[in-house]
């Protein structure tokens, strides 16, 4: 087997057993950021319908915001001036808060409310036009409710769409590098493995082999050696029982083995 493909390990049962623990962690990971990516995708969706619908009333918002403006320049005349005076401080406040998604922090802008601050411009067109510059003023502080809105909602698109592609990408990692590589890796010490029982198994066959050849070289030297001289009789037997004996060693590796 090719080793481009496989993890660099010598392959051992405890490396086996290693392996084995990787593969599982990998395939819990894959399964868990496939999980998330489902999730975010499906929030990425409706995210985005939200900014389509957002901003298709963003028009008709600011269409009205500035018709209401022209109409309160032609009632009281220009009032950019009598407006920049009174103001002091913001009327109209953000605040940005975090909101998590599958373990994503998406950013979600607020309007604070100032409930106790006086109006500074509540007396502007006090002599004419006051009714068409607050009706100006609620079109304008609802167009920036909704800028405020369509802010909050692109920031959490980009932010995950950029999640999305990280964590496709490392689930596309998992699917087809990491795994692979591992179960390559299994495969490669299972082989090895039975390959190494395989030797050892053809080693102990020769050593027996070896062993046979040498008791019945040496009961044919006793059946000589009895034809000779009959008192060698007790010697020749026991070489029969140490033949017989390792038959039946020979019969119990052979069962252990397979």
């Amino acid at each position: 087997m090719s080793g481009k493909n496989r993890l660099p390990i010598f392959p051992t049962r405890m490396a086996l057993t290693i392996m084995k623990s990787k593969l599982k962690g990998a395939v819990t990971g894959h399964s868990l950021l496939k999980k998330k990516s489902d999730a975010l995708t499906m929030r990425f969706r409706a995210i985005l319908n939200k900014i389509l619908a957002n901003k298709q009333s963003m028009g008709q918002t600011m269409r009205e915001a500035s018709f209401s403006l022209a109409s309160a320049k032609y009632a009281a005349g220009d009032i950019s001036h009598t407006v920049m005076e009174n103001v002091g401080s913001a009327t109209m406040k953000v605040r940005m808060a975090t909101e998590n998604v599958a373990g994503v922090h998406l950013p979600v802008f607020e309007r604070l409310k100032d409930e106790g601050g006086a109006n500074p411009q509540e007396l502007t067109g006090l002599a004419k036009g006051g009714q068409q510059i607050s009706k100006s003023r609620e079109q304008y502080v609802k167009a920036l409710e909704s800028l405020i809105e369509l802010a909050s909602l692109q920031t959490a698109f980009v932010t995950l769409d950029e999640v999305i592609r990280t964590t496709n990408r490392r689930v596309n990692a998992i699917e087809y590098v990491v795994k692979p590589r591992i179960e390559n890796t299994i495969s490669y010490i299972i082989s090895e493995l039975d390959e190494g029982d395989r030797e050892d198994f053809y080693r102990l066959k020769k050593v027996q082999s070896k062993k046979k050849k040498d008791i019945a070289q040496k009961e044919a030297d006793n059946a000589d050696r009895l034809a000779a001289n009959p008192s060698t009789a007790a010697p020749a037997a026991s070489l029969a029982q140490q033949r017989s004996m390792l038959d039946q060693d020979d019969e119990d590796s052979s069962l252990k083995l397979f």
